[in-house]
């Protein structure tokens, strides 16, 4: 009764434009066809579609070739263009948390060729600065609720930021590695939940790799296992 009652005065509308849908946390039609999924055959180091069917063997685009990865799997749910843009603008600068849990189920689903026994899945981390300014790590949010999907352990602070960092927005991928040397390294406190264990870091957003990159190096550095990555959207290389 309280959920029928709940239901006619907040009908649920879509996450994209705000019409009514018939589930809560849902897309419209027009929505869902503008949201660009990535399926199929991707690079298992950066995510990016490729041509191809896939064939059970390791696919990697020719920029993963020339320029290894720090982590052993990468899979992205979206490429970061027109409503999934839209969406993860909402989720990160919008203040829309209701998004988190859509889109956590989305990337369960892209997570599953990387889940491995023991796995612990850890957000990149803000700076307090920023943390106190925008009140919430978007990219902490998404692990938690990605957690009770995938009944994996988290850790929010396993990763920290040891400074703070200038906006990387327009750096090339060398000018970003630049910035962000030593800026992030695994919690004193909280090393010897990885020792030894594969570790899944989870981010909004990649563009270059180069925050991914620090934080892998850090758990690799702190002794985890292997190291996997998972973001919600992919910066299409053509950008």
């Amino acid at each position: 009764m309280f959920q029928t009652t709940v239901q006619l005065l907040y009908p649920p509308r879509c996450l994209g434009c705000g019409t009514m849908v018939d589930s809560d946390f849902g897309l419209c039609g027009s929505c869902w066809r503008d949201t660009p999924f990535i399926d199929g055959t991707v690079c298992d180091s950066c995510g990016i579609p490729q041509q191809g069917k896939e064939d059970n063997h390791r696919t990697e685009c020719d920029d993963c070739m020339k320029n290894p990865r720090p982590w052993v799997q990468r899979r992205a749910t979206l490429l970061y263009k027109d409503q999934a843009r839209k969406i993860i603008l909402g989720l990160k600068h919008g203040d829309r948390p209701e998004v988190v849990r859509p889109t956590a189920l989305w990337m369960a689903r892209s997570a599953r060729p990387l889940i491995r026994d023991n796995m612990l899945i850890a957000p990149v981390p803000l700076h307090r600065s920023r943390l106190l300014k925008r009140r919430y790590n978007q990219s902490s949010l998404l692990v938690q609720a990605l957690a009770r999907e995938t009944g994996l352990p988290y850790c929010p602070d396993l990763l920290v930021r040891t400074s703070q960092t200038p906006s990387l927005d327009g750096k090339t991928a060398q000018e970003r590695q630049a910035v962000l040397q030593g800026a992030i390294t695994v919690h004193s406190k909280r090393r010897h939940r990885l020792t030894g264990r594969p570790v899944l870091i989870v981010d909004d957003v990649m563009t270059s790799g180069a925050t991914l990159s620090a934080c892998a190096e850090a758990c690799a550095e702190a002794g985890s296992g292997d190291v996997f990555v998972l973001v919600l959207a992919r910066v299409p290389k053509d950008d």
